[in-house]
């Protein structure tokens, strides 16, 4: 009998040690049953077994031990237990592991360790934040947290976004139900491109966007800034980009909740009525629905109807638009003249655009922020990156303006966006702070001097017209020599000297873009407004009638979104000229090669570019009525139109091949070092693996935003391809490929690594030695667009010393150096 009381007693004792020492903390050698719960250390939160509403279903969770029916976090959410018999425990390998009845894992942490390292004694711990820690007993190292897997609800101290390093995305999802813990397809999280915004998505779409962050709130909360009961903070660099909330101290308790609508709310606890006080809710009117009046256009649920163009722009669609559906937003009324006379209209008050295409600077000021976006013809509109104090930062958006929205601030500081617009549609504030923010006096007196100067100007040239004749101002053929038997083989008008010559103020040096080896280009604006990019062939240069004729025919044929647009052509009096379609932001070369214009290509643009640049060659030697080999594919012959979308350009060089022809021979190379392939620059071999091998060193110098080095002196006995290639290989083979990326793109981490990997890799393909190792373009398309395996690169083309000395080709070949500048 004495024996059985003191096994008793024994057993008691160890039953008190048991749970007194495991109030907050299992052990693999302790576990949590249904009925049974672990609970803080101050006794804030509760972990253990419940049912959600009237359901059956058993799941883990963790609640507030105030308020044990708000439960803040699940375990099993997806797997729920059909009984009372589950089992929750911590294994030797410091995984938290969920049974059931027939020991069958219906939910694990799979924690994330080292792989050879041991874990000793690992603890799993429900803190006073609420959040259930596994560590490693020895080392106190963390090996799982919750807060790294958050449910619907979001609470002090965790981090909603991205952990840079390991890749890790915290986001909300909502419940399916109120008795259904299960993630929905309602979620909450930031949006890492461009400048990071929060967004609530429905499935893959966008259905709320609460924007991006300005130093105090999102720019779509501006009630939801700091008070007695939280702080907000939002933190990025490049580790990691996250929001989080703070409560002033433990004994506050807030949460926020995403609930199965897709609004967000905030609680706080007050203790004297039991009960959660709602704080604030993200607002749910239709103007909270992303881009519900579509592109350039405001949104202000205080007005009927909500929606309406912004100042200077119409209804894309006036017949839907009247029959209140505004889905295609408006289009601008009055065209931007680029750098000549536009401004910005201010807009107060308002959720910032979708920043998703967007660029940021912390650190320029709001002056030089107006100054990079009106130099930048894509560049569509520009804020301050943070408003507190007097303002920081620059924020520039290149895609069209969606989801503007106009707001309530009741006296709260707000945010101001500046949206581009032609000189035209500018009030006369805006045109006196924007045209140089000049003395009002002296901007209207300049104003009255240049509109005198235009009057006199447009009174001289009329005349001369009238002189001239009304012929001048038409396109047609023009009874010259120079264009007999052209007008039989010509698929584009034939513009007249006159026409030209106005159009460019008869050649003024301030309307020329640029020169090259073949003439000089210019811009030019027809009578009815259309703006043209005239290429001028100078009567001492290399191109001949032959090659002149050669451009005209090859590109008239051409039509590819991603080609260079030739609108006609003039040869009159000894005059060759080239009428091209006018591309505001001139070539790639001004942007890579620019050290604060490259800035402004992000990875998403230059990605597009590379692309774009693959499928336009991809057209040129495979999908066009004629097989074309370009010949002088390069950085400065590569347009960018308003939308950064790239355009080949100079088909001067370019050559025809027959539908079964492959390769061919040349006595006279012509092209530019750099981008010349060993076989073409050596012994004039050239094919369409020509074009791919310069779009190679194009995609290594767009990635690197360095130029591929150009020697023009024969003399030389260098490596004519320059350092790119040679960078590119010795980084590749010593597994270093990250050290040739921008360093422009590190520092902002606009980049996806896998993508620009992958361009590296494409690249260096397109550059082996031998021909026949390249892809061609279909496969360099294919290649860009898609995850497969790529196959291992080999020694790019070196064209060496000991390439020149195999055999004397100086009587062959004419090796000249050309290189044009940007238009």
């Amino acid at each position: 009998m004495k024996a059985f009381s003191a096994l008793f007693v024994y057993s008691l004792l160890l039953s008190f040690l048991r749970t007194s020492n495991t109030l907050d903390t299992i052990t693999p050698s302790q576990f949590i049953r249904d009925g049974e719960t672990l609970v803080s250390a101050s006794r804030f939160f509760e972990l253990g077994f419940f049912s959600p509403g009237r359901s059956k279903s058993r799941y883990v969770g963790i609640w507030f031990v105030v308020s044990n029916d708000t439960v803040v976090w699940v375990a099993n959410r997806e797997t729920p237990l059909g009984n009372h018999h589950g089992v929750l425990k911590v294994t030797n390998e410091g995984i938290l592991v969920l049974l059931d009845s027939t020991n069958t894992t219906i939910w694990s942490s799979n924690t994330s360790r080292t792989a050879g390292n041991k874990i000793n004694n690992p603890t799993a711990q429900l803190l006073d934040s609420g959040n259930l820690v596994v560590k490693d007993g020895n080392i106190e190292s963390l090996l799982w947290q919750s807060f790294d897997h958050p449910c619907d609800t979001l609470l002090s101290e965790m981090k909603l976004g991205c952990d840079l390093l390991s890749g890790l995305d915290r986001h909300l999802t909502s419940w399916k139900s109120a008795e259904d813990p299960a993630p929905s397809e309602i979620s909450a999280g930031l949006d890492r491109r461009g400048l990071p915004q929060l967004v609530v998505m429905k499935g893959d779409k966008i259905k709320f966007r609460l924007g991006s962050w300005n130093g105090l709130h999102f720019t779509g909360l501006p009630w939801f800034i700091p008070n007695s009961w939280f702080n907000n903070e939002f933190v990025m660099n490049e580790r990691e980009i996250y929001y989080e909330c703070r409560a002033p101290n433990n004994s506050t308790f807030i949460r926020q909740v995403l609930n199965p609508s897709g609004i967000g709310e905030a609680f706080e606890w007050v203790d004297h009525t039991k009960s959660w006080e709602l704080g604030t809710t993200t607002r749910s009117d239709e103007c909270e629905n992303y881009a519900h009046c579509g592109a350039y256009t405001s949104c202000n649920i205080n007005k009927s109807p909500v929606c309406a163009c912004l100042k200077g722009f119409i209804p894309k669609s006036p017949k839907d638009w009247n029959s209140a559906d505004w889905s295609a937003g408006c289009v601008r009324g009055t065209p931007l003249g680029c750098n000549d006379g536009d401004g910005f209209l201010t807009y107060k008050s308002v959720k910032l655009p979708d920043t998703s295409s967007s660029w940021f600077d912390r650190n320029m000021s709001l002056k030089k922020c107006d100054e990079m976006c009106l130099e930048n013809c894509s560049c569509r509109a520009y804020a301050n990156l943070d408003i507190r104090n007097e303002g920081s930062g620059c924020l520039l958006w290149f895609a069209d303006l969606l989801d503007l929205v106009v707001l309530q601030m009741d006296g709260q500081k707000s945010q101001d966006l500046y949206i581009r617009v032609a000189a035209s549609v500018l009030d006369h504030t805006e045109k006196s702070r924007h045209f140089g923010q000049k003395n009002q006096v002296i901007i209207i007196v300049c104003s009255a001097i240049l509109l005198t100067v235009m009057l006199v100007l447009g009174l001289l040239s009329y005349i001369r017209r009238k002189k001239l004749g009304k012929e001048g101002m038409n396109i047609g053929c023009q009874n010259d020599s120079n264009n007999e038997g052209w007008n039989e083989d010509m698929e584009l008008p034939i513009f007249n000297l006159i026409t030209i010559s106005n159009a460019t103020d008869n050649f003024a040096i301030n309307k020329k873009l640029g020169a090259g080896g073949f003439g000089s280009v210019y811009k030019g604006t027809l009578h009815g407004g259309q703006e043209i990019a005239v290429k001028r062939l100078s009567k001492n240069s290399g191109q001949g009638f032959n090659e002149f004729k050669n451009e005209v025919t090859l590109i008239a044929k051409l039509q590819h979104r991603n080609l260079v647009k030739l609108l006609g052509c003039c040869i009159q009096e000894n005059e060759k000229m080239l009428i091209y379609e006018y591309l505001h932001n001139k070539s790639l070369d001004s942007f890579i090669f620019d050290q604060t214009k490259s800035r402004l290509l992000d990875w998403r643009m230059r990605h597009n570019i590379i692309s774009g640049i693959a499928r336009g060659l991809l057209y040129l030697h495979e999908d066009s009525r004629l097989r074309i080999i370009h010949r002088d594919l390069k950085a400065s012959n590569i347009l960018l139109d308003n939308n950064m979308n790239p355009k080949i350009s100079d088909f001067g060089l370019a050559k025809i091949f027959g539908g079964d022809q492959t390769t061919a021979d040349t006595n006279r190379i012509v092209g530019t070092y750099g981008y010349m392939p060993p076989e073409y620059a050596g012994y004039g071999h050239f094919s369409v693996k020509t074009d791919v091998f310069s779009f190679g060193v194009l995609v290594l110098e767009i990635v690197s935003g360095k130029k591929s080095k150009e020697l023009c002196n024969s003399d030389q006995h260098l490596n004519l391809l320059g350092h790119i290639l040679f960078q590119a290989w010795t980084q590749w083979i010593e597994d270093k490929p990250m050290d040739l990326i921008d360093e422009f793109l590190i520092l902002s981490n606009s980049y996806i690594l896998s993508e620009v990997l992958r361009c590296i890799h494409v690249g260096l393909l397109c550059v082996q030695q031998k021909p026949e190792d390249r892809p061609n373009m279909s496969s360099v398309v294919l290649m860009l667009s898609s995850d497969n395996s790529l196959p291992n690169p080999r020694q790019p083309g070196f064209f060496t010393e000991k390439a020149l000395l195999g055999e004397d080709y100086s009587s062959r070949n004419e090796i000249t150096c050309t290189t044009f500048e940007a238009r």
